[in-house]
């Protein structure tokens, strides 16, 4: 036997399309050729390979002419995951491994010289894309640590291996003259989900009355969120303790988060069903945010899928990144567009932002003047464009608080109980209407979020006076809907309107 085939899949962001290896061994002039628009790192696999077979005992036809074609040619191939497949189409053309057995399995894995498998990314991504595929769908071969992340993928066959020679071992052609039996492949099973880290507690924040109301209110619904305020008044640690109100994942949102962590290799176990919390630096390019590079890559939008983006001094962000954010918000899906090719990732995030009022930061603060002209606070406040300002529900100040004050105010309520709160006014919106309240639209909205004749004519009047756009009053109305879900309130009353619009008028857009 000179050809053999083994399958493997590739990464086209979210998905993982099937790729088939072919392996040719022929005679002529001794040659290594890798075919089917592979980038460096899959090129450089033949010395992967031939090392690793080397190094293990295996033989490597070295007077042979080798051509390894990656079908299909047209979809771009990239990192180590076919060393195992290419290694084991050797092999396998050589007649060293049974063919019908091999044809049961897919492989993916990067070789060290030595013959041990070392992990790749998305492995989660390829289960489930062997779970949507359906029966009769093969086994999943990976490197042990990889295999044991796809294993939390139910109803698809995983198996795990350490090195190149236990695969060897349990995929060899039945020999009459050796009735030793073989090594199965060991099945793999999920990673032990341990305690998962201790969030920071809202306990820690005293005072702060009205940002912490906004903040329930935004778990809730799952809307977005600015807080305005001096520096040192607490903005960061609210935001850094948000995460700890929100429910935990389903098992359906904590696959599709985990499969976005690992295409980029920062899936964690302990973090199982935990929302994430992605922070980026005020100095991250558009590229860092929304996702980019060739292949594409998902960006922080992307990696808190279901979690929350906290940006940190949102003005000094690049204008270009902003605005890279305004069409995710609104559909929750990200596309990457590049001339040979197009990637989508999903993008349901949570904004929550912080900003100074000012360049100085004290605007308004008490304790120290603000050195900033009003021709320099309109600049500064405009970087944040009005389309943008107009996607962030709730925009709320955080006072600074005298010393005084600060010494004297007991310890904030703490997060368990928020948390409680926010999961049962939650449901009561998951049973009325299927979805968070951010999300509603369309039909739903009108229907759940209707209000009595005095409601609605308050609320034309404010959106009258003070020039709203439509997106602005439909957020209004989710707003009210989820304050109403707080208080237990089958409908919107109209005090819950006026609090929906007292968090609109921090900044105006311009």
């Amino acid at each position: 036997m000179t050809l053999a085939v083994v399958h493997s899949r590739a990464l086209d962001g979210l998905a993982a399309p099937e790729v088939t290896v072919e392996v040719h061994l022929a005679n002529g002039l001794p040659n290594f050729t890798l075919v089917g628009l592979a980038d460096t790192e899959v090129k450089e696999a033949r010395e992967r390979v031939r090392a690793a077979l080397q190094n293990s005992g295996l033989a490597f036809p070295h007077n042979k002419r080798i051509t390894v074609n990656l079908a299909p040619a047209d979809l771009p191939k990239e990192s180590g995951r076919f060393d195992l497949p290419i290694a084991l189409g050797i092999i396998a053309a050589q007649g060293g491994l049974d063919l019908q057995r091999l044809a049961r399995y897919e492989f993916a894995g990067e070789l060290s010289l030595a013959g041990d498998l070392r992990p790749v990314r998305g492995a989660l991504a390829m289960a489930l894309a062997l779970q949507t595929q359906g029966p009769p769908a093969r086994a999943l071969v990976l490197p042990a640590a990889s295999a044991e992340e796809a294993a939390l993928v139910a109803g698809i066959e995983i198996h795990g291996a350490k090195h190149l020679l236990e695969l060897v071992e349990a995929l060899r052609p039945d020999d009459p003259d050796n009735p030793t039996p073989r090594e199965p492949l060991p099945r793999a099973l999920p990673p032990r989900i341990g305690t998962p880290p201790t969030l920071p507690d809202m306990r820690d924040v005293k005072g702060q009355s009205g940002a912490k109301r906004a903040l329930e209110i935004a778990a809730i619904g799952g809307h977005s969120l600015l807080m305005i305020g001096p520096p040192g008044t607490g903005k960061s640690m609210l935001a850094q303790r948000f995460a700890g109100l929100l429910p935990p994942l389903t098992a359906q949102e904590a696959l599709e988060s985990a499969a976005v962590l690992s295409i980029s290799g920062g899936f964690r176990a302990e973090h199982w069903q935990q929302r994430v919390m992605r922070s980026p630096h005020h100095g991250a390019s558009a590229v860092a945010l929304v996702g980019g590079g060739s292949p594409p890559r998902p960006g922080e939008i992307s990696l808190a899928h279901h979690g929350v983006l906290f940006l940190d001094e949102l003005p000094e962000f690049p204008r270009a990144a902003l605005e890279a954010l305004r069409e995710p918000m609104e559909t929750g899906r990200i596309t990457i567009s590049r001339a040979a090719r197009q990637a989508d990732f999903p993008a349901r995030f949570q904004l929550i932002a912080a900003m100074n009022p000012c360049p100085c930061g004290h605007l308004g603060n008490p304790q120290r003047a603000c050195r900033c002209s009003p021709d320099l606070v309109l600049r500064y406040q405009a970087r944040i464009s009005g389309p943008l300002l107009d996607r962030i529900d709730l925009q709320v100040e955080v006072p600074a608080l005298p010393a005084e004050a600060m010494a004297a105010a007991p310890d904030g309520e703490a997060s368990a109980p928020i948390a409680r709160r926010v999961e049962v006014a939650q449901q009561r919106a998951l049973a009325r209407q299927g979805c968070r309240n951010a999300q509603l639209a369309g039909d739903a909205l009108d229907l759940h979020c209707a209000l009595d004749t005095a409601g609605a004519a308050f609320l034309r009047s404010v959106s009258t006076k003070l020039g709203w756009s439509a997106r602005s009053f439909h957020r209004v109305l989710r707003m009210a809907r989820s304050i109403a879900d707080l208080a237990g309130r089958p409908a919107i009353a109209t005090a819950d309107l006026a609090e929906a619009i007292q968090y609109r008028r921090a900044l105006a857009p311009g």
